[in-house]
């Protein structure tokens, strides 16, 4: 016998990640949600690299099926890959590549495990959202299709970036 059936189901609150933008003022629940509309994650695997919107939730094509430790050796035969976050923003002369940031993890598909340090991650997207230039854990080849593709996707863009950014990806 359920003794709560005459009773009304108890509705909660759902825990989620707001994201907003605009000149949204939040006040109570879910305030001081960061504001993501103006970023977006680069994969760069091997020699390429590509928008994976799915890395801002680790659901990103080389991270699904994965199980991520901290610990290096626990994927031996993983390949490096990057997770770079890109922040737009706007001035006076349009929109630009604002904050850049890399980080770095392994993936062994076939193992189905990888590496990497989340914290890593969080701040590195911090960073990039303070319009920070962060690319110096990345080689010569990364920087090359990190480049080319900030170039292709936007040429705007990348004519209205700081010369630090194309002096970071030279």
């Amino acid at each position: 016998m359920d003794i709560n059936k005459d009773q009304p189901a108890e509705k909660s609150k759902k825990l989620s990640l707001n994201i907003v933008s605009g000149k949204v003022e939040h006040r109570g629940f879910g305030a001081g949600s960061i504001d993501l509309s103006q970023l977006s994650s680069v994969i760069i695997d091997g020699e390429e690299a590509y928008l994976d919107m799915g890395a801002l939730h680790a659901k990103s094509k080389v991270e699904k099926g994965i199980k991520f430790t901290t610990n290096k050796e626990d994927a031996p035969n993983g390949r490096t890959c990057w997770i770079v976050w890109v922040a737009a923003d706007r001035n006076e002369t349009g929109a630009y590549y604002a904050g850049v940031t890399s980080c770095e993890m392994t993936v062994d598909p076939e193992a189905r495990r990888g590496w990497k340090i989340l914290a890593d991650h969080v701040n590195r997207m911090d960073s990039a959202l303070k319009r920070r230039i962060m690319l110096d854990n990345i080689g010569p080849q990364e920087k090359a299709a990190l480049k080319k593709l900030l170039m292709e996707t936007n040429p705007e863009m990348w004519e209205n970036s700081s010369e630090a950014l194309k002096e970071a990806l030279a």
